[in-house]
């Protein structure tokens, strides 16, 4: 034993022995060194990505903060309206991060385990050339353009005639519009068929295409004019022909609809809105007093559209307390499989099938015979 003892101690005075072990230090400190920058660049180090959550939940049958008021999200001030119980709630998804101020690689390795946050290219949501503000302002223009199709899906569900033309707010700099159409412009035709909103013009141009210019037919000074535009494709993932130009959908409605809502843009609340102006308008509750929740954009003929961040939005129905999600019929394939908990979604592609899938709720019929979003 002592002399095992004696030939360890030898070996601690070997020149090679302690050579070696100067060196793993040495490489031990240097690891470690390393392991901290990479710890820190993950932490400070911006990436290519933004990450889209969860936002704020909306009962378009309750009230909203404006300006410190509370106020009703939807009022129509000169019609009898009914408070029904239960809820229909939009909902929104908070992307954080932009081209000017990237999320952090380590904030983005978070949001990839968790599965109420999706991380997306920057350039999906903040296209090349698109400033932050370019995008809010779009936005904006989206949702209002959103809300006054909503109220005219709604006038046309319960029976009331409307008129309805399309004024050009802005062209985009560098558009194929940019200095053919002029703000206050009254589009009436694309291709000698008439457009009375805003999602008729959208699906007019895209079916036109890029390969030869599309004939527009508008109002300027009192004068019919026909102007030619060739479309180009836009940015971001989903490229669709467009020409470059914010276009508001006007309205003379029978009578006033007010809708209050800060700091949420884009056209993905239209389907709820459309709802909730259809429910406050009905003596008896759409849904029978159930929490239901959607999403979908609207187009004044009551088609449901696509919209983005489905997977968020139905983890915010949870976080609400929603029984019920009313799905468009184009986003099911990115619902199935990402379903949380107990939640029932619902496909709808039309105002009338989001109507019936509430009805039926109310009238606790068969929900088996309506159309689901399998998980």
């Amino acid at each position: 034993m002592s002399l095992f003892t004696a030939e360890a101690r030898d070996d601690l005075h070997d020149p090679a022995v302690v050579d070696a072990r100067q060196r793993s230090r040495r490489v031990g400190w240097l690891l470690l060194a390393l392991t901290l920058f990479g710890l820190v660049g993950l932490a400070v180090l911006p990436s290519p990505y933004v990450i889209e959550r969860p936002g704020p939940v909306f009962d378009t049958l309750g009230s909203v903060s404006v300006e410190g008021e509370e106020l009703p999200l939807i009022e129509i001030p000169s019609q009898p309206t009914y408070d029904t119980p239960g809820s229909l709630s939009l909902l929104t998804v908070n992307v954080y991060g932009n081209r000017e101020q990237a999320p952090s690689w380590f904030e983005v390795m978070a949001a990839w385990f968790d599965p109420s946050q999706s991380v997306v290219p920057v350039e999906a949501v903040f296209p090349e050339g698109v400033s932050t503000e370019d995008r809010r302002e779009q936005s904006r223009v989206d949702m209002d353009n959103s809300q006054q199709e909503a109220i005219a899906a709604a006038m046309r569900a319960i029976g009331e005639p409307y008129e309805s033309q399309l004024r050009v707010v802005d062209t985009l700099p560098e558009s194929p519009a940019e200095g053919v159409l002029r703000s206050g412009d009254t589009v009436q035709s694309v291709n000698g068929v008439a457009v009375r909103d805003v999602t008729a013009l959208r699906a007019a141009i895209a079916n036109n295409g890029t390969a030869s210019p599309v004939s527009l037919g508008v109002i300027r000074d009192g004068s019919e004019r026909l102007l030619d535009v060739t479309p180009v494709l836009s940015e971001g993932e989903d490229r669709v022909p467009v020409i470059g130009v914010l276009v508001a959908g006007e309205y003379i409605f029978p009578f006033e609809v007010n809708i209050e809502l800060e700091n949420v843009g884009g056209p993905s609340a239209g389907m709820m809105f459309a709802l909730g102006i259809i429910d406050k308008l009905t003596e008896d509750s759409l849904a029978g007093g159930a929490d239901v929740a959607g999403t979908g954009t609207i187009a004044a003929d009551g088609t449901v559209g696509s919209i983005g961040g489905i997977v968020q939005k139905m983890h915010g129905a949870v976080n609400a307390g929603a029984d019920v999600f009313l799905a468009p019929a184009g986003n099911c394939s990115e619902v199935v499989g990402n379903v949380p908990g107990d939640l029932e979604v619902f496909s709808v592609a039309t105002l009338n099938e989001a109507i019936e899938v509430l009805q039926t709720i109310a009238e606790q019929g068969q929900l088996s015979g309506l159309t689901r979003c399998e998980r």
